[in-house]
């Protein structure tokens, strides 16, 4: 089949015509079953693609069996045609396929139509989704990546979540959402006062966000609201996603021993089953790839391409209680990513033969998370010390890469509302046995900015760069404050160098660096 030359935003406008996105307005209409078509309710997603495989999602409005055709060609000539699989109330009528036995470096266009299970001669309008696969030789990548989206009571206003046009701009190859995809811990409601006497308006609000999410209803409504504005829905449309979660995605702060015996805001008291609930949802409303051997799983690889590995960690999932985080010595409670994590880690940086080994953390290494007084929630303890706590993990983990030989190591996450680079530097740390690597942070997508937070110095942080609220802006501030960010990575298909740059979200570059590989004998 031929390649089209046609760029990602040509496509987005050719893809509005065919009703991928909406033409006016700031959401995909609703459907009831009075409509007499099936319909798609919340666009099309792709995520986690490879060389040769990519996952793509959608979403009926009633049960409705889905029919996909697969092309290199957007006219989709000589389309292959694919099993039909069925929508139903259990999966809250989504539907997930993944694609396989795809070109390397090829434009996928995919289109999906639903038949009414009622009715199987009542057809939707077909939907349609691209994504371009991972290359198998050297070429150019450039990829995004960022956090926190509809979070602190901020939701869709009039302008939307521009921060996602603004990263649709780039046309990335995929997108890397570094958790706190959802807030489902945060009400919203329809209006905010803002200190210069103007007001935020939620101008598209849903029940399920005007409280926070404990059934899974209402859990899947989380991810349903952010589908809603068109911005996401654009890009979706044209770039994978490459989900992984943090906190939010259930409670604030959550462990498997969050306590919520005081929260007023929850009848279901259980965090158990409340991450149960919060996890299946997840799994549902994203295009997140299916670990066969433990289906629930979030940390894993993506390979895409002889220049880059993607290890996405899970830093919820398998930690002890928030402590005061200064244990003498590695014990259950210091568990952060834990054991199993940590192992599957190691082996797979051994194993990569990728040019680079991005490692996206859902939390910061030396940023200074706190939860409450004398908690603390990331990895860092404040004491500036030898290692302790949680950071016997970090010290284990940067040890094994520098003793390995593990070259080219960068680490991307979000987390504190805020934009920033360090250079983690052993000859200034009090571990000092690793070596050097850079750690990138970015966020919020469409949340309030908050920050910048105090720098532990165990690992010898350095910070390069930072950007976020004054002390005269305060904290919390609204999108429309513009102190939204994202993260652009390009890797070189030539040269190899990595360029590192820390956007806003009105397209500002704030600041750029470029990574010489190194290059092992």
């Amino acid at each position: 089949m031929n390649r089209l030359p046609l760029t990602r935003r040509a496509f987005v406008t050719s893809a509005s015509a065919a009703g991928l996105v909406a033409a006016s307005g700031l959401a995909m209409p609703f459907y009831s079953r009075a409509s007499q078509r099936p319909s798609f309710t919340h666009g099309v997603q792709s995520g986690d693609v490879d060389a040769t495989s990519g996952m793509v999602w959608a979403r009926t409005d009633r049960p409705a069996r889905v029919m996909f055709e697969v092309s290199s060609t957007e006219d989709f000539a000589n389309a292959a045609r694919l099993a039909t699989l069925d929508t139903s109330p259990a999966s809250d009528f989504t539907v997930k396929r993944l694609l396989t036995d795809l070109a390397s470096d090829q434009d996928i266009f995919y289109r999906m139509t639903a038949a009414d299970l009622a009715d199987i001669n009542t057809l939707s309008e077909p939907i349609v989704g691209r994504f371009r696969t991972a290359p198998a030789s050297r070429r150019n990548i450039r990829f995004a990546w960022s956090g926190d989206t509809a979070g602190q009571g901020w939701g869709i206003d009039d302008e939307g979540m521009k921060t996602y046009a603004t990263m649709a701009g780039h046309t990335p190859d995929f997108f890397l959402h570094s958790g706190d995809t959802i807030y489902a811990d945060g009400a919203m409601v329809d209006e905010v006062d803002l200190p210069d006497g103007s007001k935020w308006k939620n101008s598209v609000l849903i029940d399920e966000k005007r409280k926070v999410a404990e059934t899974l209803d209402e859990y899947r409504g989380q991810w349903k609201y952010n589908l809603m504005d068109r911005h996401v829905q654009a890009l979706n449309a044209v770039c994978p996603t490459f989900f992984q979660w943090d906190d939010h995605e259930v409670v604030n702060n959550w462990s498997s021993s969050k306590d919520l015996s005081a929260d007023e805001r929850y009848s279901e008291k259980s965090i158990h089953v409340l991450s149960s609930r919060a996890a299946r949802a997840f799994h549902e409303m994203t295009p997140i790839s299916y670990e066969p051997a433990e289906p629930g799983r979030v940390y894993r690889k993506i390979a895409y391409g002889p220049l880059l590995d993607v290890f996405f960690l899970d830093m919820r999932s398998y930690r002890g209680a928030n402590s005061e985080n200064v244990q003498e010595e590695k014990s259950d409670a210091t568990n952060f990513l834990g054991a199993q994590q940590i192992a599957w880690l190691k082996r797979e940086l051994a194993n990569s033969k990728a040019t680079w080994k991005v490692i996206a953390a859902d939390m910061p290494i030396g940023l200074i998370v706190r939860d409450g007084d004398t908690r603390f929630e990331a990895i860092a303890n404040a004491d500036n010390g030898p290692a302790k706590g949680r950071e016997f993990e970090i010290a284990d983990l940067l040890r094994y890469i520098k003793n390995a030989g593990i070259d080219n190591t960068v680490w991307l996450t979000a987390d504190v509302h805020y934009t920033a680079a360090h250079y983690y530097d052993p000859a200034k740390a009090q571990f000092q046995d690793f070596n050097p690597f850079w750690e990138f942070v970015s966020g919020p997508l469409h949340a309030g900015t908050f920050g910048p937070n105090e720098l532990d110095m165990t690992f010898g942080p350095e910070l390069k760069f930072v950007k976020g609220p004054s002390a005269e802006q305060g904290q919390n501030l609204p999108p429309s404050a513009g102190l939204q960010f994202f993260g652009l990575v390009d890797i070189d298909g030539q040269t190899e160098q990595l360029t590192v740059r820390l956007m806003d979200r009105g397209d500002s570059e704030l600041y750029k660096v470029t990574l010489d590989p190194v290059r092992s004998a």
